[in-house]
């Protein structure tokens, strides 16, 4: 008997040992899940803070730009000018100012300085439209013409037709493009602009005469019978095609 409970006495006692050991690990076990929570709802408090201080600074700026709208214009267009405007396009912008800021009030350009100017202007152009948009360049220029280098174009006569093809084109349509083509040879100079119209257009045109006319009537001051400016439409695709004879003009310059 007295054996029985010798063992008896030493079972409690390791149940007990147990037990503590048990609540002793347990203990330490929630004490560190509880420091564990406590410091994971602190960094979501802190969280939550600087959340709530950016939508406050939002709002103000919300607040600041409907109080000065200009502002707010001057922000979209830095945003812009970030998004879309790469070292080429500025290169480009470069480029057309100073052709416009110094050339533009001389009588003549070489064609080179033209075309150079007319392609810069057409690569800025293309910032403003989507890069999957049919667009298509074609430029055939006989470098070695004899009129390539001579000051015998009038300059920024490029620019109409190409700000009309990207001012008037349907660019929303699945079958708009522009197509726009240089040539230079044998002394003649042609530019073939295509592009399709919105309708809207179409009747603006119809009801103006097809654009401007002061295009048509430089050339006619400038160039006189050297020169031709056909426009067509078909279909809601307008189509304008220069085209000077430089080679007589050149020639008409020297020995008059």
């Amino acid at each position: 008997m007295e054996g029985n409970y010798y063992m008896i006495h030493d079972y409690l006692i390791f149940i007990g040992v147990f037990a503590i050991f048990f609540f002793v690990t347990v203990s330490i076990y929630l004490f560190s899940q509880n420091q564990k929570f406590k410091i994971r709802n602190a960094k979501l408090s802190e969280a939550n803070k600087i959340i709530e201080q950016r939508l406050n600074e939002v709002q103000l700026e919300h607040i600041g730009t409907k109080l000065n709208p200009h502002l707010f214009k001057n922000i979209l267009n830095s945003v812009q000018s970030h998004a879309y405007q790469t070292y080429m396009s500025l290169d480009k912008l470069a480029n057309v100012l100073d052709y416009i800021l110094y050339e533009s009030n001389s009588k003549f350009v070489s064609p080179k300085d033209e075309l150079n100017f007319a392609l810069s202007l057409i690569e800025i152009n293309k910032i403003k439209i989507n890069p999957l948009f049919d667009f298509r360049i074609k430029s055939k220029i006989n470098k070695s013409d004899e009129i390539y280098e001579e000051k015998v174009f009038a300059p920024l006569l490029s620019v109409d037709l190409i700000e009309n093809a990207f001012k008037h084109t349907d660019f929303l349509a699945q079958d708009s493009f522009i197509s726009i083509q240089m040539e230079l040879e044998d002394r003649i100079f042609t530019m073939r602009v295509s592009n399709k119209a919105s309708l809207k257009n179409v009747l603006e045109k119809e009801k103006s005469g097809f654009g401007s006319q002061s295009l048509d009537q430089r050339l006619k001051m400038i160039y006189n019978n050297h020169y031709s400016l056909q426009k067509h439409s078909k279909n809601g695709i307008f189509t304008a095609e220069l085209k000077i004879n430089l080679g007589e003009f050149y020639d008409k310059m020297r020995y008059s």
